[in-house]
């Protein structure tokens, strides 16, 4: 195996199309502009093959790249065979209205899962927990969210990353604002939420108001445009991004875009517009997904001006270092008390 480059990180995420790298993987993942890795469900077999997937892709790179997942519960879960199958968010918002003591131990339990399990992966953190509220607009959103009240999403959500945080792994709230009153999916269309900013302020910008605090590392926003307070989605506002979330709500963490590859990121233009314009509004980091032409486009002219704070705020997304396989969780005491206690209240 040829010596790891040694570079800094940048601020693009990229995937790669199979379960091993292949060549054009290892010349974009090699780019200085890149700084990550999200990989998907058809970048698993099983989880020997991810632990070798990951092993390679920390091994191009010193300091080694990102690697992150959209691992949350429910219908996005990447990972199944061979990893506990978790519920979707909703079910410990039910489980609130019944037990609120045993929903917040439940998801702290979900937390520790999935942390363990992407630790001895080699993922080093899940785009995970949804703050969205459960407005029952968006299809999209849909049981992805704990609960229609704020309060209860901030407990819920706030337990998981506790339970993250105690196995070394970063939690990354998402969408802000807020995705769960507009009704389309900005994976295909481009959503509006026509509220006012004091509306959204009472709702949903609650619980990232309570968790932000609580040492929230990271945020994702939303595409979603919100008229009244910017034309702009709030990925590619600096009203959203550095007025409001880094003024006023005083967040010091990482901001990712979402995948700029959606519909909902079209307003700004090309792929070089859309990342130019996601950074400049205040996010760190952009992720690219599922268009590996437009991953060489971006590579290719995207200008940017490393701040300060970057590689700072990247040290901080960097999982727990883990030595376990998967099959070792097997005799671990704490991941078989969390999953007993997700058995105990929830049905996967």
């Amino acid at each position: 195996m040829n010596a790891p480059i040694t570079q800094p990180l940048g601020p693009v995420f990229l995937d790669v199309v199979g379960q091993a790298l292949d060549d054009e993987d290892r010349r974009r993942l090699s780019h200085p502009l890149v700084g990550g890795v999200i990989l998907f469900a058809r970048n698993y077999r099983s989880p020997e093959q991810l632990r070798e997937l990951t092993g390679e892709i920390r091994a191009l790179r010193d300091p080694r790249l990102l690697i992150a997942v959209d691992h949350e519960g429910g219908r996005v879960q990447r990972f199944r065979s061979g990893y506990s199958l978790l519920p979707p968010m909703a079910a410990l918002g039910q489980l609130w209205e019944r037990d609120a003591k045993a929903a917040r131990d439940t998801a702290r339990a979900v937390g520790q899962v999935i942390a363990a399990e992407l630790s001895a992966s080699g993922v080093d953190f899940s785009f995970t927990p949804v703050l969205d509220l459960a407005y029952g607009s968006s299809a999209v959103i849909g049981d992805r969210a704990f609960h229609r009240d704020p309060q209860v999403v901030a407990e819920l959500a706030g337990a998981v990353i506790e339970g993250l945080a105690a196995r070394g792994v970063c939690g990354v709230g998402k969408h802000f604002p807020g995705h769960g009153f507009a009704s389309e999916d900005s994976h295909v269309a481009i959503p509006v939420d026509r509220r006012s900013l004091r509306a959204i302020e009472a709702q949903d910008l609650m619980p990232y108001r309570l968790l932000i605090p609580r040492g929230l590392a990271a945020v994702m926003p939303a595409h979603v445009i919100y008229p009244a307070v910017d034309p702009m989605p709030a990925g590619f506002s600096a009203r959203w991004l550095r007025d409001i979330l880094r003024g006023e709500l005083r967040f010091d963490g990482v901001i990712f875009s979402d995948d700029l590859s959606m519909e909902g990121a079209a307003v700004a233009g090309n792929v070089v517009a859309r990342a130019s314009a996601a950074l400049g509004a205040g996010c760190d980091m952009v992720l690219l997904c599922n268009r590996p032409q437009a991953a060489d486009e971006l590579l290719n002219g995207l200008w940017w001006n490393r701040s300060p704070l970057f590689s700072a705020r990247m040290a901080t997304l960097y999982g727990r270092a883990s030595n376990a396989q998967l099959a070792d969780l097997r005799t671990d005491p704490e991941w078989l008390g969390a999953t007993a206690s997700i058995a105990r209240y929830l049905t996967a």
